[in-house]
């Protein structure tokens, strides 16, 4: 029985149009009911199928989608007919494919570019590498500015005395503030002993008074003595490292520059087909530009290095004056000429016992 249905089954077509609609059946009873048995309860064919319950009852058809060769249908055995699928569905799938092939187009976009970049900075490298061998070596030329490079080599042997001195004044600070507080110290026991030993109580007073005056004027010395370690350190931590950082890039880029510069001398030297002439106009304007990179960052080289010196000047002809004239009062004992000091240079100390300033202060 179930061959012979089989054998039906196979030799029926279900024609479908260029619109996909179905053709027009036969009106054979028997063998829509044997259509129908096949499809339910057919042999299982191990294949993808699309089921669709019917419009009005609980039958079910089964159409494998391997034999479906135009828009993908619904059959329903009820009616007979299939009912082709189309509207939202494909238009979603539609939809979703071409988001994702926006989104791969991006990925691969934005993965170009930083292969690109990196290319670029490994070529560079390479370049600048073999350069700095080369020189190291001294098989290879460099472009040399003495007298730039004397006056570089000049900020970075004046900056590691300045860096000397301000470590020294820093030592000094510490060594100082602790002799001040010893003095204080010195001078509350002298007071106390002066109110418990009347025997001894205008020789202990003498002291009190004098161990006071001295932490007070030792205060003001720090005063002095931390303004000026506040403007040694902006000048070579701040002003000096900056001009350096510009000197840095400036090497580099002189590096750069003598590394395109050998580049070109290389391939002028070589054959002059029509690649290797590509390859001279590519080099050439490569050159061009780190040149124009490199005498940009000479020229402000030289500019910073003639304002640094002359800021330099500045500060450090008021900072040395202030030094001087604040420890030579302070050790004369003359209190007064100590905060005319202070005075003349704009110096506020702090009031006893404000080890930070108010935020106020700090706005």
């Amino acid at each position: 029985m179930t061959d012979s249905i089989m054998s039906k089954a196979a030799t029926m077509e279900i024609p479908i149009n260029s619109n996909g609609d179905t053709g027009t059946l036969p009106e054979d009873d028997s063998l829509e009911q044997d259509l129908q048995q096949v499809m339910v309860s057919g042999p299982n064919l191990n294949e993808t199928s699309i089921v669709s319950g019917g419009y009005g009852g609980t039958a079910e058809g089964i159409i494998p989608t391997s034999s479906i060769k135009g828009p993908a249908v619904h059959y329903n055995a009820e009616f007979n007919k299939r009912i082709p699928v189309t509207g939202i569905g494909s238009n979603m799938h539609h939809s979703s494919s071409s988001s994702s092939l926006t989104a791969e187009e991006v990925t691969r976009g934005v993965a170009v570019e930083k292969l690109e970049t990196m290319k670029k900075w490994g070529f560079n490298t390479y370049k600048c590498t073999k350069q700095m061998i080369s020189e190291r070596f001294g098989r290879g030329s460099r472009t040399v500015d003495l007298e730039l490079e004397a006056q570089i080599e000049v900020l970075r042997d004046t900056k590691k005395k300045y860096e000397s001195v301000l470590r020294l004044a820093r030592a000094l600070t510490n060594h100082f503030y602790n002799m001040v507080q010893t003095q204080h110290a010195l001078g509350d026991t002298f007071a106390d002993l002066s109110q418990k030993s009347p025997e001894l109580r205008d020789e202990f007073g003498y002291n009190a008074e004098t161990q006071k005056l001295l932490c007070k004027n030792g205060e003001t010395l720090l005063g002095a003595i931390n303004f000026f370690v506040s403007s040694i350190n902006t000048l070579v931590k701040k002003t000096m490292e900056d001009t350096l950082m510009t000197i840095k890039m400036y090497e580099n880029a002189r590096l750069e520059f003598d590394a395109y510069r050998s580049d070109l001398e290389e391939l002028s030297l070589g054959p002059r087909d029509a690649v290797a002439m590509a390859r001279i106009d590519a080099a050439q304007q490569q050159y061009q530009v780190q040149k124009d990179k490199y005498e940009r960052l000479r020229s402000d080289v030289i500019i910073k290095l003639k304002f640094l010196e002359e800021n330099k000047v500045k500060v450090m002809h008021k900072q040395l004056l202030l030094f001087h004239n604040a420890i030579s009062a302070y050790f004369a004992g003359n209190q007064q000429q100590l905060e005319q000091t202070l005075k003349q240079f704009n110096i506020k100390l702090r009031p006893p016992g404000a080890d930070k300033p108010s935020w106020l202060e700090e706005q």
